[in-house]
C-alpha cells in the first residue's frame, strides 16, 4: 500500500500515524486544513484588497501553527501506544 498524497504530492500525515497503528480523531485537523484551503482558495482569485489580503495571510500562519501543534499532539500521542502485535518483552 502505498502512502496517499494532497493536492501538492507530499504526504498526508494522517495516514502516516494511521499506519502506524494509531487510532486518530483528525476531526479538529480536518477542520484547520479546510479553513486554510478556502483561504487560499480566496487569495488565488486576486479579488481581494491589499489590506484583506494581508489579514487572511496573517490568519492562514495561526491556523498554520494550530495545525503544526495539531500534528505534534497527534504524533505524541500515537508514540504512546503499543504498535499492534508488538507486546513488551518485560
Amino acid at each position: 500500500m502505498t502512502a496517499s498524497t494532497n493536492d501538492h504530492g507530499d504526504r498526508e500525515p494522517r495516514d502516516e500515524l494511521r499506519r502506524a497503528g494509531a487510532e486518530v480523531d483528525t476531526t479538529t485537523l480536518d477542520a484547520l486544513v479546510a479553513r486554510l484551503e478556502r483561504a487560499a482558495d480566496q487569495l488565488r482569485t486576486g479579488e481581494l484588497s491589499p489590506d484583506a489580503a494581508a489579514s487572511l495571510v496573517e490568519d492562514c500562519a495561526v491556523l498554520a501553527s494550530q495545525a503544526s501543534a495539531e500534528l505534534e499532539r497527534m504524533a505524541r500521542a500515537a508514540q504512546q501506544e503499543p504498535i499492534p502485535g508488538q507486546d513488551s518483552l518485560l
